[in-house]
C-alpha cells in the first residue's frame, strides 16, 4: 500500500530528528531536514555551533554518516550544515539553552535563567513567548513554573498550527525536569487584528478650505482678435497735425479799448 510507505517514511524522519536532537544537544541543535535528490538522501543540520557538529577533520560528519548508513538504510547520505537565521526564535535551540544552563548552574537558579532567556526571545521580536518548568525545583516536591511574556493564543488553529512548541526533559541529581518552550513568531497574521483609520475633521463653513486652481502662463493671457491694418499717413498731413493753431482776435477787448480812448477825449 502507498500509504503506508508514507507512513514508513516519516516514521524514519522523526527517528532520524530524535537521534540528532540526542546526540547533538549541546551543539546548539536546531532541526534537521531531509531532501530526495537523484544521488541520494541529502540531511541538513541547522545548528548554531557548527564546528561542534564538523568535529576536527570532519570526524563528527563521517560518524554521523556512517550511523545512517547502517541504522536507518540509507544509500548515499549526504550530510550539510546550515546556520540558524535567528536564533532566539528557534523553539528547539531555546529550550537546549535552558537545558544546558540548569545542569551547569543546577536548579536553585531557575528563575533567573527562565526571566534571562524570556527575554531574549521578547527582545528579538517575537509577539509572545511562555517557559515552563516542571519537576522537583527548588524543594522535594515535584511543581510547575510558568514564565510568561507577551501575547500568546492558547486555543484555536493558531495555537495548534502556528504557534511553535519544543518540550524536552533534562537529566539533575534532584531528578528529571520537563522543559516547555512556547514561542508566538511576528509573521503569524491573526484573525482579530484590525488596522485603525484616522477620521478627517469636520470643518466648519468659515474653515473651509478655498480650492486654488494653477494654470499655465500661456494658458492665462487672454486670446487676441484679429485687427485691420491702416496705411501710415501722408507727411503732409502730418506737418499740418503738428503745426500750432492760430487764436482767433478777441473783438471785445478791442471794442472796449476804442470806447475807453474816445471817453478820454
Amino acid at each position: 500500500m502507498i500509504e503506508r510507505k508514507f507512513v514508513a517514511q516519516k516514521l524514519k524522519e522523526f527517528q532520524i530528528q530524535e537521534y540528532m536532537a540526542s546526540t547533538l544537544a549541546k551543539a546548539g541543535y536546531s532541526h534537521t531536514e531531509i531532501r530526495r535528490t537523484p544521488l541520494g538522501e541529502k540531511v541538513i543540520i541547522y545548528t548554531t555551533r557548527p564546528g561542534l557538529v564538523v568535529g576536527k577533520k570532519g570526524d563528527n560528519i563521517k560518524k554521523l554518516t556512517a550511523y545512517l548508513k547502517k541504522k536507518f538504510k540509507m544509500e548515499n547520505p549526504q550530510i550539510e550544515i546550515g546556520d540558524v537565521e535567528n536564533p532566539a526564535m528557534d523553539v528547539n535551540y531555546i529550550a537546549d539553552r535552558i537545558a544546558f544552563n540548569l545542569e551547569r548552574f543546577g536548579s536553585k537558579r531557575f528563575k533567573s535563567i527562565g526571566y534571562k532567556v524570556l527575554q531574549d526571545v521578547i527582545d528579538a521580536g517575537a509577539l509572545g513567548a511562555e517557559v515552563v518548568l516542571s519537576g522537583k525545583i527548588p524543594s522535594a516536591r515535584a511543581r510547575s513554573w510558568r514564565f510568561s511574556a507577551g501575547y500568546l493564543k492558547k486555543s484555536g488553529e493558531i495555537h495548534l498550527c502556528k504557534v511553535k512548541k519544543a518540550i524536552i526533559g533534562v537529566n539533575l541529581k534532584s531528578g528529571t525536569i520537563g522543559i516547555k518552550v512556547s514561542i508566538m513568531t511576528p509573521d503569524i497574521e491573526l484573525p482579530d487584528k484590525m488596522l485603525a483609520l484616522k477620521e478627517d475633521p469636520v470643518l466648519t463653513p468659515h474653515e473651509k478650505k478655498i480650492e486654488v486652481t494653477v494654470t499655465d502662463a500661456a494658458d492665462s493671457v487672454p486670446a487676441v482678435a484679429p485687427t485691420e491694418v491702416t496705411p501710415a499717413p501722408s507727411t503732409q498731413a502730418t506737418e499740418k497735425a503738428s503745426e500750432p493753431k492760430k487764436r482767433a482776435p478777441r473783438k471785445a477787448k478791442e471794442k472796449k479799448e476804442e470806447n475807453v480812448t474816445d471817453k478820454k477825449e
